[in-house]
């Protein structure tokens, strides 16, 4: 049986990742930070997995973990994911997003001197990280891990990959991000649990796919034959008022209207208005091509919220995946 190790497991990707690992039979070892609640409603997403709690800006830690699982594959997730908040703790995040890529490949190097073991690595990259978003906290930070990537492909011969994700959510995605802010507004709007919603700049257009889908991507990528770098996203973009439409729509609320309330204190100190993923080098190399839409996407995760708010129940296996795709 394969091994992975998956830092940042109770993360929206993490969870989706160990899910379809252990699905084909890949053994599952997974970070979760320190004070993970052992009633967390995350865990029921995640049986049969392996979890440590492991501050991955503890370096010592995260080599000693590396040692001890020799995994066969390492799939670098855990992050500091919000850019909003990265300029609101700058060091903290270089010190997640970047740094521990330094160990994680110190780690694969002395796994194969010392036990001949040749381990790949994933890292989570990020279309923000390229072009011209590189000047976010949390751009930088992603920006430097690539490069770490890249010189121990390039160094030291060692399977090592960056999966540039583009914009991808599920029901799993936090309140903090504002899709999920928008899909939990427009339902609680629905349900009379609250009368508006506040936003900043609704122009901003993003590449936005089903993280169900993209995990499967990245699984495809350590597969793959050779190391290459690939953006992993749609193919298309659509703007933050096309989701606030398309959520209040699927939530029965019509037009969002006087609902929504544009706060300038939720303006990012810098934004980029367009990202969108070329999907024809994925395509090529794996074969793989996103298949849930913009509409299905943002419909299931404000069904989901809809759901969540009816019954009281946080988390759910019958959460994850929209309908009409196999989990």
């Amino acid at each position: 049986m394969r091994t992975a190790l998956v830092t940042g497991v109770a993360g929206q990707d993490g969870i989706y990742l160990a899910r379809s690992l252990r699905g084909a039979g890949t053994a599952v070892v997974g970070t979760v930070a320190p004070g993970f609640a052992a009633d967390d409603p995350r865990l029921g997403y995640l049986d049969g997995v392996d979890l440590h709690p492991l501050d991955v800006r503890d370096g010592a830690a995260l080599e000693a973990l590396v040692a001890a699982v020799a995994p066969d594959e390492v799939y670098n997730l855990a992050a500091l994911s919000s850019v909003g908040r990265s300029w609101e703790e700058p060091e903290r995040t270089a010190a997640t997003n970047a740094a521990p890529v330094e160990h994680l490949v110190a780690a694969l190097l002395r796994l194969r001197a010392e036990r001949g073991r040749d381990a790949r690595l994933f890292q989570a990259s990020s279309a923000e990280a390229h072009g011209g978003a590189a000047d976010s906290p949390y751009a930088r930070a992603k920006a430097a891990a690539d490069e770490v990537v890249r010189r121990a492909r390039a160094d030291h011969d060692l399977f090592a990959v960056c999966g540039v994700l583009h914009n991808h959510e599920s029901p799993l995605r936090s309140t903090r991000f504002v899709t999920r802010k928008i899909t939990r507004g427009a339902a609680e709007i629905a349900l009379g649990r609250r009368e508006t919603l506040s936003l900043g700049n609704l122009d901003v257009r993003r590449d936005w796919g089903f993280a169900g889908e993209y995990v499967e991507a990245m699984r495809l990528q350590l597969a793959h034959d050779v190391p290459l770098d690939l953006p992993i996203g749609t193919g298309r973009a659509h703007t933050l008022q096309d989701l606030l439409e398309r959520a209040f729509a699927a939530a029965g609320l019509g037009a969002p209207g006087d609902r929504v309330v544009q706060d300038p204190a939720l303006l990012r100190p810098s934004d980029t208005t367009a990202f969108v993923a070329d999907p024809e080098p994925a395509a090529a190399a794996l074969g793989w091509r996103a298949l849930v839409g913009f509409d299905a996407l943002v419909e299931h995760m404000v069904a989901v919220d809809l759901e969540r708010l009816r019954s009281g129940v946080p988390e759910s296996v019958g959460y994850l995946t929209p309908a009409g795709i196999v989990a």
